[in-house]
């Protein structure tokens, strides 16, 4: 879908776009295929797309054979798409808030994917991470939608989404940066980086005020925490940095038991003057294990 497709489509149907949902289409072309190269997708995949706008990462997700899943919080581009798309069996598309419909699923024993698991050759479904997250996210829930996705047990096996760069690089981000923290920590726990790209802001229409980029975050396996030391694990990193200049051993002391966290501390040789931002995921994944005993 070109640009100047776009511009009709908005035009024939009198459509406004709404700063306020984020909607800034990606319509390069070469833009699209690299994203949907990095998702590295099958026929047999389950595909989860996030604001799939008027279509056109939908396009190259759907001839790639995968099923897709697509959700749309814009009433008047979910009309568009099933008129579309209406010819596509491989397509489920939903009208829906996508932060709102990942968290009435998080108590979810399997996968936040409402579409049919794909059967193997022994004619049992795989296992419930084996689906992924191709989107370019609205910029104003990424962050939310990314952590959801990533504290769930089962969650995709492979994200690649377009988001602001800032995002990105705090993802990506290491201990003792400007950029390390919080964000870092609770995708970075399930989550490898991978490749990153920039995306020029005139590759989307409107063109966007920040910068913008690719990135693909595969899932760590096996996980290095069960689901209880998970839990503990986002507990402790949130008080760690809920005052980020202040020393780390003095927040938690508020919550976990002085002595223990000394105890804990010094085996890791981490300092009781250190400061969040300076320890490592490694770290603080070790912190969490010996915390749980």
């Amino acid at each position: 879908m070109t640009l100047t497709e776009m511009r009709e489509i908005l035009k024939a149907r009198d459509l406004q776009l709404t700063k306020s949902l984020g909607q800034n289409f990606l319509h390069d072309a070469n833009q699209l295929r690299r994203i949907v190269a990095a998702a590295e997708l099958s026929a047999t995949d389950k595909v989860l797309e996030i604001g799939p706008g008027l279509g056109p990462l939908t396009e190259l997700l759907l001839a790639s054979g995968a099923t897709v899943l697509a959700i749309e919080k814009d009433s008047r581009l979910t009309t568009f798409l099933r008129e579309h798309f209406a010819k596509q069996s491989n397509l489920t598309l939903l009208h829906d808030d996508a932060l709102d419909f990942l968290q009435r699923r998080a108590g979810d024993v399997q996968s936040p994917m409402d579409v049919p698991i794909p059967e193997d050759g022994d004619g049992k479904s795989p296992a419930a991470a084996r689906w992924k997250l191709v989107a370019n996210l609205p910029y104003s829930v990424a962050s939310p939608i990314l952590v959801e996705l990533a504290l769930h047990p089962h969650g995709p096996e492979r994200m690649v989404v377009t988001l602001q760069l800032e995002v990105a690089q705090r993802i990506v981000a290491a201990s003792d940066t400007d950029s390390y923290g919080l964000l870092t920590l609770l995708i970075g726990l399930h989550y490898r980086p991978g490749a990153l790209f920039k995306i020029p802001a005139s590759c989307f229409f409107p063109a966007p005020d920040v910068e913008s980029a690719c990135l693909t975050l595969t899932r760590r396996d096996p996980p290095p925490l069960d689901d209880r030391q998970t839990k503990l694990f986002v507990r402790l990193v949130k008080r760690a940095f809920s005052q980020r200049r202040k020393m780390m051993l003095k927040l938690l002391k508020t919550e976990w038991p002085e002595e223990k966290l000394h105890a804990c501390f010094a085996k890791l040789a981490i300092s009781p003057q250190e400061r969040a931002e300076k320890v490592s995921l490694e770290v603080f994944t070790e912190l969490c294990r010996l915390m749980a005993e």
